[in-house]
């Protein structure tokens, strides 16, 4: 086998270097060499010097010159030593110089090693035990800190390391004993590792002590006294050399550890056998038995005789079989605990301490590190990822745009809008100006989501706990500074806000009385990625078994109807308080629209020309807005069918308006002519008809969509020209002057409501205060309306689920939204809801309501704010009774 060895092995020092030179400098050069993978098993080298010659001078000049990447190294002279220096002096002498920051690069760590001999160095043998104890608790908690602040408890230099660093930092200085008494304890991970280390190791039985300050008063000075003086050398060896291994442990995400290319040196000269310094190697070769452990020292002890352990040198001529022998016999030889296990004993003769010109090595010089661990890289790599995430959060959020782990957010970019949902303050939709009044009541609703989920926490949750999704068009409008652009959705979530307002207004007591919170959720501009919406929703409902159902959807579009039966795929039903295309119904079975449906609108128009303007002749122009077409556009496109089903052949002009298209023909027309477009368009209408100056058309109808432009002040105030304009309304019943008479003649309902949105507390400002002040809205009523069907609903299932229990307490997977989709219906083939903005009934298989209270509302001049508009004409039942058909007020 030793033959075969010798076949192999790799050129020699003499055979790479054919002029002959120093053959100990190039084996030393060879041995402190870091593989690039795995780790070389150290020898101790024991140096045998001739008897002239001065290999130590040799070699501390060796490993004292060089400049940049020197190798670590520590030597020492035991000829100048004092005979009584022991084994923890010479570690000592060697942690100071091994811990210098003098060799080209970061310094060696060392945190088992100092607090062992800092341990050793105390004295509490004037104490008694228990003061004892008291006392090194404190010295230690002090030195603790002294160490923390001297040098870091993390080592490496990687970005991680430091954000931890800084913490333990921070949790020493808030609470120094709690977070002292729990790293001491080592049952924490992370904190504490090295108290964990000494009662994990084997040396002077540390599991005797059962915790580590009873092993640590062991080590004192005194209480030392009885234990076995070659185990706490070998303690305080194996503390030195954990923090060696430590420091060289090579980790793929630490491109840091990958710089150590060369292993420390220690050089021991003037070596005689049974000094302080055979001593030192004899407990290394017992540690490295007895551990099982390799460590990266490699150590060079020049001694005038070979040690009595292994007394028969090798030649260094020899050397490199030498080393390969010791190397192939290493795993018998420690496994049998072999005294001369770890020995490597060389004999220098005179001629190998001369060196010939450029025969070796001129200084040991650590290897360049490799490229991918240098310094540049980790800050390179940490910038690109920082860049990279930073590119794709900005793809998904930015500022105004951003999920919060305070509440149920989720959302998304799409095309710079802001598309997701959210129950709570961290993400409030539209951060534009002039939509202060939008944010505001987004606020309102998620602080009172608060207080809903307070209130059913108190009562141990027994009354029924309910989520409705409000679903709309929160952002994509260009809009001024001062223009309110959202006014249909404002006065939408102010409707249910006013119905979580009446739930939380109910007695604590009221066990049958539910509670609602509301989920605000953007679909984009014209609904164009409410598909987007409808996929977190669906995850949504699926985690949260209270989400019963949505609430808005503001437009009727090809992207709404989509939507719809995305929905009702997920199993959630809508409740549509303003859409009134016709036919939505069929895109879900889950459908409930609030409003009277097209074909009604258009039944009313006709009859209003007809009955009160006696006209025969109609002009239609539609708009669908901006990126639209009619196709696209459900509402403007079933209006429009509507509207030419109905005029039939007395429609004598249906045209499409574009912005800056011109209206001249329409000056002086005595025939109705109707807008039927999108609100968004209505100025540019207006101003168009302007030009006929003193002779604009007769009779302006416009449909429902124009109710948003009217409920905007800011519009109103700037529209061109003194035209009356009559226009469709949703909510005719829920004007202020409606509710203050159905309250004056006890209409409970319509009453209480009047309550809520007139008290302080809820909306801004304040609605239908003492005949003052801005007028309600007629899209609150509506979506108040549609919220309280489904609470209504719930409150009718939890009712009869409870029967005579009524202390039982709700669970929210007990019902599910298709139940309580079917709970409404239930309900309303009794005689239909009675809503706010009048009864609400569906007729079979359908989700338009039947008879829907509609009507026609005149103002005299757009740009008059001040002037309420009147009821001019209307269709439809208010509160129950058989359709009266439609008439003039």
């Amino acid at each position: 086998m030793r033959d075969s060895v010798r076949r192999q092995r790799p050129p020699s020092a003499r055979d790479r270097f054919p002029t002959g030179g120093p053959e100990l400098l190039h084996l030393l050069a060879r041995l402190v060499r870091r593989p690039r993978r795995g780790d070389r098993r150290l020898p101790l080298l024991w140096l045998v010097r001739p008897a002239t010659g001065e290999p130590g001078v040799l070699l501390r000049r060796f490993v004292g010159r060089g400049a940049g990447r020197r190798v670590p190294h520590a030597v020492l002279d035991l000829t100048d030593r004092p005979e009584t220096d022991d084994v923890p002096t010479v570690l000592r002498e060697l942690h100071r110089q091994l811990s210098l920051e003098a060799f080209g690069a970061a310094r060696l760590r060392f945190r088992h090693y100092p607090l062992a001999d800092w341990l050793m160095q105390q004295s509490l043998a004037t104490d008694t035990a228990d003061s004892g104890r008291a006392t090194l608790v404190r010295r230690l908690r002090d030195w603790r800190g002294r160490r923390a602040s001297e040098e870091p408890q993390v080592g490496g230099d990687s970005g991680l390391g430091t954000a931890v660093q800084v913490l333990f930092w921070l949790l020493r200085r808030a609470v120094p004993s709690v977070v002292f008494r729990i790293a001491v304890s080592g049952r924490v991970p992370l904190v504490g590792s090295q108290y964990r280390w000494f009662m994990r190791q084997q040396y002077l039985a540390p599991r005797q002590s059962v915790t580590f300050l009873g092993f640590a008063e062991r080590l004192t000075a005194g209480w030392r006294d009885g234990e076995h003086p070659a185990q706490v050398d070998k303690l305080l060896l194996h503390a030195f050399l954990e923090d060696l291994r430590q420091a060289y442990r090579r980790r793929f995400w630490r491109p840091g550890d990958w710089r150590r290319t060369a292993y420390p040196v220690l050089l021991l000269d003037g070596v005689t056998v049974g000094d302080v310094g055979h001593t030192l190697v004899r407990l290394l070769t017992d540690v490295r038995n007895e551990t099982g452990r390799n460590d990266p020292l490699l150590v060079v002890a020049v001694a005038t005789a070979a040690p009595p352990e292994l007394p028969a040198p090798r030649p260094l001529r020899e050397a490199d079989e030498a080393y390969d022998e010791w190397a192939e016999a290493l795993p018998e030889t420690r496994r049998l605990r072999r005294a001369a296990a770890w020995l490597l004993v060389l004999r220098l003769a005179a001629g190998d301490l001369v060196a010939g010109p450029g025969a070796g090595p001129a200084a040991l010089v650590a290897p360049d590190p490799p490229w991918w661990s240098r310094r540049f890289l980790p800050a390179a790599v940490a910038l690109a990822l920082l860049l990279g995430v930073g590119a794709w959060a900005t793809g998904r959020w930015n500022l105004d745009c951003h999920p919060d782990p305070r509440g149920r957010v989720a959302v998304t970019l799409v095309d710079g809008e802001c598309v997701g949902y959210s129950d709570s303050a961290g993400q409030v939709f539209n951060s534009e100006p002039g939509q202060d009044r939008l944010r505001a009541v987004q606020r309102r609703i998620f602080a009172q989501n608060r207080a809903a989920e307070e209130v059913w926490r108190r009562s141990d949750h027994r009354r029924p706990y309910l989520t409705l999704v409000y679903l709309g068009t929160l952002t994509g409008n260009r809009t001024r500074a001062d223009e309110e652009s959202y006014v249909s959705e404002r006065e939408e979530l102010e409707g249910m806000a006013t119905a979580q307002y009446a739930l939380l207004k109910e007695s604590a007591a009221a066990d049958g009385a539910a509670l609602l919170r509301v989920v605000v959720a953007n679909g984009g501009r014209q609904m164009r990625h409410a598909g987007r919406a409808v996929a977190m929703l669906e995850d949504l409902a699926r985690d949260d078994p209270t989400v019963l159902g949505v609430v808005g959807l503001v437009e009727s579009r090809t992207s709404t109807a989509a939507a719809l039966r995305e929905l009702n795929r997920v199993g959630l039903p809508v409740l549509a308080p303003t859409l009134s295309a016709d036919r939505l119904d069929q895109n879900s079975s889950l459908y409930l629209q609030i409003s009277a449906p097209n074909a009604d609108q258009a039944r009313m128009i006709e009859a209003y020309s007809r009955q009160v303007l006696r006209v025969g002749e109609a002009h239609v122009y539609h708009t669908t807005g901006q990126d639209s077409s009619l196709a696209e556009d459900l509402y403007v496109s079933t209006l429009v069918d509507g509207l030419r089903e109905r005029f039939g052949s007395r429609l004598t002009r249906l045209d499409e308006w574009r912005t800056g298209r011109r209206l001249t023909q329409e000056c002086g027309f005595r025939g109705v002519l109707v807008f039927a477009g999108r609100w968004s368009e209505f100025d540019g209408f207006l101003r168009a008809l302007k030009e006929c100056g003193t002779d604009p058309p007769r009779h302006l109808v416009a449909d429902d969509s124009v109710n948003r432009y009217m409920a905007n002040p800011g519009l109103r105030a700037s529209a061109p020209g003194n035209l009356p304009v009559t226009y469709v309304s949703k909510a005719a019943p829920a004007t202020c002057a409606a509710l203050r008479a159905a309250q004056a003649r006890r209409d409970d309902a319509r009453g209480s409501f009047l309550a809520w949105i007139s008290a302080d507390d809820l909306l801004d400002p304040p609605r239908c205060r003492d005949g003052a002040g801005p007028p309600v809205g007629e899209r609150v009523s509506l979506a108040y309306d549609a919220s309280m069907m489904m609470v209504r609903a719930l409150e009718s299932l939890a009712a009869r689920l409870r029967h005579a229990d009524t202390g039982r307490r709700w669970e929210p997977r007990s019902v599910n939204p298709v139940g309580v989709h079917a709970e409404v219906l239930r309900q309303n083939a009794a005689g239909g809801y009675p809503g706010v903005a009048g009864v609400i009934r569906y007729g079979p298989d359908s989700g338009e309501p039947v008879a829907k209270r509609i009507a026609l509302l005149t103002v005299a001049r757009v740009p008059d704010v001040d002037a309420a508009p009147v009821e001019v004409f209307h269709c439809g039942s208010v509160d129950g009774g058989p359709d009266p058909a439609c008439r003039p007020r």
